[in-house]
């Protein structure tokens, strides 16, 4: 599959996520293997201490995993998360978030993708999580574990 049907794959499932659409996230690279999602700071997200919630963090780098698997899945399947361990490294606050999905391996029923989250500040780039997850094939139309 060219890149370009990847990248329209990959946005036209991404534009169904209505979660992505509330915090404001919107898709970035799509590559076989790997996807970045971008989020921009606002209040709406933002914890007690005035950081980007955990939550608003996790979320994004979990649709970057899911989607970077879902690049090397054939057409008539779909993705969704079985599991995943986040370490969050430091508080999030940045202008702008980064989540970077990439998969480590792509099986028959099950991939294992590493995510990264960065907090951006003008040319400042900290990493702010990294994650591990585990995302299911499951059938395109149905739903249904493969």
């Amino acid at each position: 599959m060219s890149e370009d049907l990847l990248f329209q794959r990959i946005a036209a499932s991404f534009g169904k996520q209505g979660l992505m659409a509330t915090l404001g996230a919107t898709l970035g690279r799509v590559a076989p293997g790997s996807v970045t999602i971008r989020m921009p700071f606002s209040p709406a997200i933002s914890q007690q201490h005035g950081f980007a919630h955990a939550g608003s963090i996790a979320t994004i780098v979990d649709s970057a995993c899911g989607y970077a698997a879902l690049t090397l899945m054939p057409e008539d399947k779909a993705v969704l998360t079985s599991e995943f361990k986040i370490n969050l490294l430091a508080p999030a606050l940045g202008t702008h978030f980064e989540a970077i999905g990439t998969v480590l391996r792509a099986g028959r029923r099950v991939h294992v993708v590493q995510g990264e989250a960065w907090a951006i500040q003008g040319e400042s780039r900290k990493q702010v999580a990294v994650m591990l997850a585990t995302m299911m094939v499951i059938d395109g139309e149905t739903g249904l574990k493969s």
